[in-house]
């Protein structure tokens, strides 16, 4: 038994991301919902582990993370819309991350008539260290106002046309901290709404070109 590191995650991701691209799948035949698809692929990825012979924390509610034990949840999405959600915490999390990691699989699912099987080809599987997982938008422009010696109150107007919080209060604290402590460029889009929607196209392009964002598996 082998205790799961960061980087064994990774490689057996890659390893996996193989074998699951050639995989023909009877039960995923015909599904269109995203989710459903999302929970096999999770759920297959963790039992691969699991017979590997790899130690580590088995996701739960209370974290709401499918590996607590590295910080890092693991996420699904089609190539055709890139997405999905993740529970809401702070306004912070758009400034200063997630607070975690991720592992996306990308996959472009295809149906096949004759066998009556789907495959889901992985197109791509990065890793997204968790200061990277910022909002890009948001960060780039506060480093930008920050670089031209910008103030809070620049922060806080900028913040605000954004429409982070109607809470001035909670605007005003968090503006002070970005300008103690200026946060990294984020490579997400996280548009809100009841749970935070993250869009991973950029983290997709950006895969191997940016540090804290590893191309792990690339067709």
């Amino acid at each position: 038994m082998t205790r799961l590191t960061i980087n064994l995650l990774c490689e057996e991701a890659e390893i996996f991301s193989r074998m699951e691209s050639e995989h023909p799948e009877p039960s995923l035949f015909g599904i269109t919902d995203g989710k459903a698809v999302g929970t096999y692929l999770e759920l297959k990825f963790r039992e691969y582990l699991v017979d590997r012979g790899y130690i580590f924390e088995q996701g739960n509610a209370a974290s709401g993370l499918d590996f607590p034990d590295l910080n890092v949840d693991m996420k699904v999405t089609s190539i055709r819309q890139p997405q999905s959600s993740c529970p809401f915490r702070s306004i912070r999390q758009k400034v200063y991350g997630l607070g975690y990691s991720l592992i996306v699989f990308v996959y472009d699912k295809q149906d096949d008539p004759k066998t009556r099987t789907a495959t889901l080809r992985i197109t791509d599987t990065v890793f997204v260290d968790k200061n990277r997982t910022a909002d890009f938008q948001l960060t780039y422009g506060i480093r930008d106002i920050l670089s031209k010696h910008g103030n809070q109150d620049d922060i806080m107007a900028f913040m605000s046309d954004r429409n982070l919080t109607a809470d001035v209060m909670e605007l005003s604290i968090l503006a002070g901290e970005v300008m103690r402590n200026i946060p990294e460029v984020g490579y997400l889009t996280i548009s809100p709404a009841l749970q935070w929607r993250l869009q991973y196209k950029r983290v997709i392009a950006s895969a191997g070109q940016i540090s804290g964002i590893f191309s792990i598996f690339r067709v």
